[in-house]
């Protein structure tokens, strides 16, 4: 016959039981508090956090139809690198109207300068005929006191004496206006001839461009030509993505920002690895208004159906450059990112951005004109 368990002593190991259970419990909540307290008490998160770069749109600078494409998306690139060809044809052939033109405007200038001479020589001869025509007056009126000469005969030549002053005043007139234009500079300093050499500089330059080049160096992404496309000044063809200088705006709650200055550490897990990796930064600057506000139309709080919405403000957190080598990234990738406030970091105006990587100055246009200046001068001398 079984023994059966009288009611006390059920009672004693149902709260025996309890006593166990309940201390798990507080055993299991002192613990998730202590990890708690020593790990996240003083980091505040988010999931809105993307890893974000350079995004550098490559256009066409001058128009042309695409005959090579040298790179394609997924290659990397260097800086001045060839991306794409164009024909150049419309280019080249503005190129030789402009030299035309140039050399045209030199010729215009020296023959101007000859003219002067042509001028002068021509006041010469006019005065030469005008004193012989005061001379002829002279006698003419002398011999009409003796009656030898008539009146009309006089007056004659006070008539092509006063023709001979109005030409040679007219042929002075034209001088000065000629010699205004062409004296006192040198062809080559011209006004004339140097807006023909801008012309020159600014199609050579055009055709320069015909060949695209990489300003910085990077990843290709976007690819939009294709051979035989006739693209356009301003036509996107594709974008480079700089790998290496990487960065994490993360979207903070506006109740969790109080904290947060520029200069603080901070921790990213990137989902792409699986939360395994961890990433360092530093807190770079805080947009100085949350999102709605530089959203493209803005909310209007000022109705009667206002709903409170937790806003966000976006920080910027700067990645640590070799753990970015080691471990690549790219823009897009989703993050879970944690910001230490225990330090209390920059004033929070300030801002550790800095622009003093290849992403922010490129130098491969600066040696476009070369040997544009040498061609201006052996059309000049070709021509003056």
């Amino acid at each position: 016959m079984q023994n059966k368990l009288r009611p006390r002593e059920i009672i004693h190991q149902r709260n025996r039981r309890l006593k166990w259970v309940t201390l798990a419990i507080i055993v299991a909540c002192l613990g998730y508090f202590g990890y708690w307290w020593t790990m996240y008490r003083d980091w505040v998160g988010t999931d809105d956090a993307f890893v974000t770069g350079h995004l550098i749109t490559l256009k066409a600078q001058t128009e042309g139809t695409v005959v090579e494409i040298l790179a394609e998306n997924t290659q990397p690139v260097q800086k001045g690198d060839v991306l794409v060809r164009l024909d150049g044809a419309h280019a080249k052939i503005a190129l030789q109207q402009a030299e035309a033109e140039l050399g045209e405007t030199v010729r215009s200038i020296v023959s101007l300068s000859a003219k002067v001479e042509t001028l002068k020589q021509r006041i010469v001869a006019k005065e030469a005929a005008l004193n012989q025509v005061r001379h002829d007056l002279d006698r003419f009126k002398a011999a009409a006191r003796d009656g030898a000469v008539s009146e009309q005969q006089v007056q004659n030549a006070e008539d092509r004496m006063r023709e001979l002053e109005a030409v040679i005043r007219e042929t002075q007139a034209e001088k000065t206006g000629v010699e205004a234009q062409v004296s006192g500079i040198a062809i080559d300093r011209h006004p004339a001839v140097e807006k023909a050499k801008s012309r020159v500089r600014n199609a050579f330059l055009d055709y320069q461009r015909r060949n695209i080049t990489a300003p910085v160096s990077g990843t290709v992404a976007k690819r939009k030509v294709q051979i035989g496309d006739n693209v356009k000044t301003g036509a996107p063809l594709l974008a480079i993505v700089p790998l290496d200088d990487l960065w994490i705006d993360a979207n903070f709650l506006e109740t969790q920002i109080a904290g947060i200055r520029p200069g603080q550490a901070a921790e990213i897990r990137v989902d792409a690895y699986g939360g395994a990796l961890i990433y360092h930064g530093t807190v770079q600057g805080i947009n100085p208004g949350t999102g709605s506000t530089f959203a493209l139309l803005p909310t209007d709080n000022a109705t009667g159906n206002f709903i409170h919405v937790a806003e966000r403000v976006q920080v910027r957190i700067g990645l640590d450059p070799q753990e970015l080598k080691d471990h690549n990234l790219q823009p897009g990738l989703s993050t879970f990112t944690r910001i230490n406030i225990s330090k209390e970091g920059k004033p929070l105006p300030t801002s550790l951005v800095r622009v003093t990587g290849d992403s922010y100055r490129t130098g491969i246009y600066e040696h476009e004109l070369d040997g544009v200046e040498q061609r201006i001068r052996q059309i000049i001398a070709a021509n003056r």
